[in-house]
């Protein structure tokens, strides 16, 4: 009998050969560009802060969305009221 041998390949070693590959987008930050977009931030306007959650509900980093120190805090700030507010949920709704 053989037996196989199962390479563990760690979840950094994959990013960084995924860096290497992808292509990168350039980042920026979306709220600076115009006063509008950054007037849109609020605590209501769920579509726009959906966007900035992982399907686990998690605040997606400034090092992922782009955005610049002082629009991501205040984008964190929306996200967390908006939660208290019962108008996007803390954890991921199952189905099934």
């Amino acid at each position: 009998m053989t037996r196989k041998i199962k390479l563990k390949i760690s979840a950094r070693l994959l990013k960084k050969k995924f860096r290497q590959q992808g292509f990168r987008a350039s980042k920026h930050c979306r709220f600076c560009g115009s006063a509008d977009r950054a007037a849109s931030l609020d605590y209501k306007n769920i579509e726009l802060l959906r966007g900035f959650l992982t399907e686990r509900n998690k605040i997606l980093p400034s090092r992922i969305s782009g955005n610049c120190s002082l629009h991501q805090r205040s984008l964190s700030q929306m996200i967390r009221k908006s939660r208290t507010m019962a108008l996007l949920p803390y954890t991921p709704v199952r189905r099934g």
